[in-house]
């Protein structure tokens, strides 16, 4: 079972530091993330989902080349790597994995314009070496949501709230 974990920054970029730095983890092994996206809400008050994987991106690709493989079949190639383009762009711009779009974009209707916040779904990590790996973002930020356990929560709080001197 993932546990998701929100926390909000009073800037932008520090919020898209801390998805590089998970990434950075995730690439050495100690978190294995189902999904982390930065959402941002603009002087405007609209909000803005920073997926890390573009679906609608990856459809197209796939599409195009599942569309093309049929075209050659019917002596038309390049037709049908332009349907299977842009039926797989649709298809990726629709569908909806790891964290709900709707849930982030209600959380974020909250925030004060400016601000930003990580959403993180966590299938599984090493605790004490990624919340080391964290003290950079000590008292940057506010644990908004997770559903980790207390004890988890708590030292995650100390981390990124600064509630108390990390060690």
């Amino acid at each position: 079972m993932s546990d998701l974990i929100v926390m909000s920054f009073p800037e932008e970029q520090t919020a898209f530091e801390m998805r590089a730095r998970l990434s950075r983890l995730q690439k050495e092994y100690l978190i294995d993330m189902e999904d982390v996206v930065v959402v941002t809400k603009d002087e405007k008050g609209r909000v803005k989902l920073h997926q890390a994987v573009s679906l609608t991106a990856m459809g197209a690709v796939g599409g195009g080349f599942w569309g093309m493989l049929i075209g050659m079949l019917f002596l038309n190639p390049l037709l049908g790597f332009a349907v299977g383009a842009g039926a797989g762009a649709i298809s990726g711009k629709l569908s909806d994995i790891g964290i709900d779009d709707n849930f982030m974009k209600e959380l974020a209707a909250s925030f004060q314009p400016g601000c930003a916040a990580v959403f993180v779904l966590v299938r599984k990590a090493t605790t004490d070496k990624v919340l080391e790996a964290l003290t950079e973002f000590h008292g940057k930020g506010k644990v908004l949501k997770t559903s980790l356990t207390k004890d988890e929560e708590s030292a995650l709080r100390q981390v990124i709230e600064g509630d108390s001197p990390v060690a």
